[in-house]
């Protein structure tokens, strides 16, 4: 097993304080968005070699013996890399809009890129790798969120109201509004939802100016009745004014988790993490497509090629608890799987539960990990990396640990 040091990603989105907080060290006194936990080669994690040599970073030591590190079964399935990149993830302020490409279009759009010679640092590169990103989000303070589309019928409700409330208010009704009503009534849900994103991410003057309309009308009080995805709006336009990512987040669920909570989200969903701490788990892949809420690089061709245009309910994540004890949160993904372990001071070990490879990150109290080959003990912050040929491995709380102890550990989503 080895002792991971994590690279950590600044990101202007991040909150100064969360993760610093929960990971019990001073905060570095710049936003810190992103905790990479894993061995994607753009910002691999360095493991601490007591018995053979200096640190080594991540993707480089599995390099050297994919099987004992990966288990034959992984790198059969996916390769001689990780195939899940573990993230602690702390918003302060919304992020893009965006989607993620299946793993067909990723291989189609890396491969058509490399050959073009566009550079993979340029800003105009939408496929960094080869890989899908799948991932999944477990709140662990109260997490918003907009994911997935909501059905047709609902997002035309909302543009009918904003459009009786202006009338209502004597103001001039935005041309826009009643367009995206239009579209929004095609009788096909796919081709409704497409159509209304499509008029709303191209952008433009109209675009912007029924934006700025509808946040005035909102920020006078209209129209009446409960919907936090009319909170976003203004939120949003705050952040980004006149983005067509502030209209188009009324097409999508607006959700709101509760520490303890986690969703999943496929390829092709449109999602925007907006607030909130969380462990992000995904398949090990630095794939986006943007579509809004950000100064970056949007390519609409591409990204319609990579939306799903269709209406989804919240892609809830349940626990499943195995007769060991173990509190797993399983994605339909073959990639990665999620454990929890809570550990009570004094109490019983919990088996890791393991298919392939693991990492591990303690955010409360200490534990010892047990495997045939030795000990590791980490404390609050620490985080490891157990190879597949050292399970199976047992999670005990320290002897000297106060409180409970809480750690998050990933494998693949294979059973064992």
């Amino acid at each position: 097993m080895y002792a991971l040091e994590n690279v950590l990603r600044p990101y202007a989105w991040g909150s100064p304080t969360a993760i610093a907080g929960l990971l019990g060290r001073p905060a570095s006194g710049g936003p810190e968005a992103e905790l990479w936990i894993g061995a994607h080669p753009d910002s691999p994690s360095t493991a601490a070699r007591a018995d053979d040599g200096g640190p080594l970073a991540l993707d480089a030591l599995i390099a050297g013996d994919p099987d004992h590190f990966l288990g034959s079964e992984s790198v059969a399935a996916f390769g001689p890399r990780l195939p899940f990149l573990l993230k602690v993830l702390a918003a302060d302020h919304p992020l893009s809009l965006q989607v993620h490409p299946t793993l067909e279009q990723a291989r189609a759009g890396f491969a058509r890129e490399e050959a073009a010679g566009v550079d993979r640092s340029a800003a105009t590169r939408n496929y960094k790798d080869d890989n899908h990103k799948p991932e999944m989000i477990f709140a662990l303070t109260p997490f918003e969120a907009l994911c997935g589309f909501r059905p047709a019928a609902e997002s035309r409700a909302v543009f009918e109201d904003l459009a009786r409330a202006f009338e209502q208010g004597g103001r001039e009704v935005p041309a826009l509004l009643p367009q995206l009503v239009g579209d929004l009534a095609r009788p096909e849900e796919g081709q409704a939802l497409r159509a209304a994103f499509e008029r709303l991410i191209g952008g433009g003057d109209d675009v912007a100016a029924a934006t700025a309309a509808v946040v005035e009308l909102l920020a006078a009080g209209t129209p009446e009745g409960p919907d936090a995805a009319l909170d976003t709006v203004g939120t949003l336009n705050a952040e980004y004014p006149g983005d067509p990512g502030v209209l188009i987040s009324l097409l999508l669920n607006r959700i709101s988790l509760a520490p303890g909570e986690a969703v999943y989200l496929p390829a092709g969903n449109v999602h925007a993490y907006l607030h909130g701490l969380g462990i992000e788990v995904m398949a090990s892949s630095d794939n986006v497509l943007r579509g809004g809420l950000t100064p970056k690089f949007v390519d609409v061709p591409e990204l319609l090629q990579t939306i799903a245009f269709e209406a989804v309910g919240v892609p809830e994540l349940r626990a499943e608890q195995t007769m060991l004890g173990q509190e797993l949160y399983r994605p339909p993904f073959q990639e990665f799987a999620l454990q929890r372990i809570e550990l009570a001071p004094g109490g019983e070990a919990v088996p890791l539960a393991q298919s392939g490879a693991a990492v591990l990150i303690v955010v409360a109290g200490s534990v010892m990990l047990d495997s045939p080959k030795g000990d590791l003990r980490l404390d609050r912050g620490g985080s490891a990396f157990v190879p597949a040929a050292e399970a199976p491995v047992n999670v005990h709380p320290a002897g000297d640990t106060a409180g409970p102890a809480v750690v998050f550990a990933v494998t693949t989503g294979m059973k064992a």
